[in-house]
């Protein structure tokens, strides 16, 4: 007998747990599709919140001051010779011959060159006939004047008369002393005839030659003849003042000469201006060096390289880029990046300036990380973000301290 249809009584109805459950998972399933959105929105809000703080601080680059050799000081110096003098005529006349060319040795008193003086020959001379002349006369008016000196002991001629005879004596002998100083001039004037060293030395320079015409006086921009004793140099050399008070007696320099670059020389310290010049602003030094064997020339550029270690010569400077120096009212100064990433301003003093570079006398340390360029407006207390150098991440260095 075939099946018959239910009647719509009789159709199944739908259990109210199993809703109870379907309503509690698709609930579950909103709360959440809700809750991640909400932790979406809410991360996104936070890194959008820390890119604006990160876009906020300023990033800038550091660098750690460098330090040269601990005490040392490089300064350029010049050499001269230990004696050196110019020599000059004293008469007039032709230059006969000369004895000394350039870099011969000479001694003291050698003659380096003869000049022929006719003139002063010929006014010798006639000094000569005026000294005889002037001591005839004096002869003379000393016999008149012993002779009216009787008289005027015998009442035979006034005393007036004998005291004007003993005027003239005294007028004559002046005369005669005077010719004879003319004569003992112009002697000395033909001795000058012989151009000599006035030490041992070298002739360093000869501007002068064979029947030249010699001007005594004449304000000759440059000598006949120049010697130089090269057996000792003299080595000059200008300290800075913020430097000065390194310098110590006894002090040994080092040094080198553009024509002698692999060689290493000594001087030492003989004695200080104790002055600071005040166009330069340096002290000048001098010291000495033993030249004896000959192998440095006066007036050669060197460059000395002082030790200051030892008792005032105080801390080793340390060097920074001059792009990270600031201008203040106050002075000059640095920014340093310290802990939490908060800026330091720091006063310092400029030791010496190379340019690219300044070596800085106090105000940081070695360990200092200090701005490279650094912004005008930077003040105490900012925060940065620190890029240090390549070779420092390597190292190990954070990014950030």
């Amino acid at each position: 007998m075939p099946d018959t249809p239910p009647s719509p009584t009789e159709l199944p109805r739908t259990d109210p747990r199993r809703l109870r459950r379907a309503g509690l998972v698709i609930g579950a399933a909103l709360l959440v599709v809700l809750g991640a959105g909400t932790a979406t929105r809410l991360a996104a809000r936070q890194d959008l919140a820390a890119a604006t703080r990160d876009n906020a601080t300023p990033s800038v680059n550091v660098v750690r001051p460098a330090g040269g050799e601990a005490g040392a000081l490089v300064l350029p110096g010049r050499l001269q010779a230990w004696a050196q003098a110019p020599v000059y005529a004293r008469t007039d006349g032709y230059l006969r011959r000369w004895y000394a060319d350039i870099g011969t040795p000479v001694k003291a008193g050698q003659v380096l060159a003869e000049i022929d003086a006719p003139e002063v020959d010929q006014q010798l001379a006639a000094a000569n006939a005026a000294l005889a002349t002037a001591q005839a006369q004096r002869d003379l008016s000393a016999v008149t004047a012993a002779r009216w000196e009787r008289l005027v002991e015998l009442n035979a001629v006034s005393r007036q008369a004998a005291d004007e005879r003993r005027g003239d004596l005294a007028a004559r002998e002046a005369m005669r002393n005077e010719a004879q100083a003319n004569v003992q001039r112009l002697r000395a004037l033909t001795g000058f005839r012989r151009i000599v060293a006035p030490f041992d030395g070298v002739v360093t320079s000869r501007d002068v030659d064979v029947g030249a015409l010699i001007a005594a006086g004449d304000g000759r921009a440059t000598p006949l003849f120049t010697v130089a004793d090269t057996r000792k140099l003299r080595l000059y050399v200008s300290v800075p003042q913020s430097l000065a008070a390194g310098i110590r007696p006894g002090l040994t320099a080092r040094f080198t000469t553009p024509d002698q670059p692999d060689q290493v020389f000594e001087a030492q310290l003989v004695r200080s201006a104790d002055a600071v010049d005040a166009q330069s602003g340096a002290m000048l030094v001098q010291l000495v060096f033993d030249n004896s064997a000959g192998r440095l020339k006066p007036g050669a550029y060197a460059q000395v390289t002082l030790d200051l270690q030892g008792p005032g010569a105080g801390a080793a400077p340390l060097r920074v880029p001059s792009s990270a120096l600031l201008f203040r009212k106050e002075g000059t100064a640095v920014a340093v990046v310290g802990p939490g990433d908060r800026v330091q301003v720091r006063p310092v003093r400029i030791a010496r300036d190379f340019g690219a570079s300044l070596e800085l006398a106090g105000g940081i340390g070695a360990a200092d990380w200090v701005v490279n360029n650094p912004p005008d407006s930077i003040a105490d207390g900012d925060l940065v973000r620190p890029v240090r150098p390549q070779n420092a991440a390597k190292a190990g260095a954070p990014a950030r301290s």
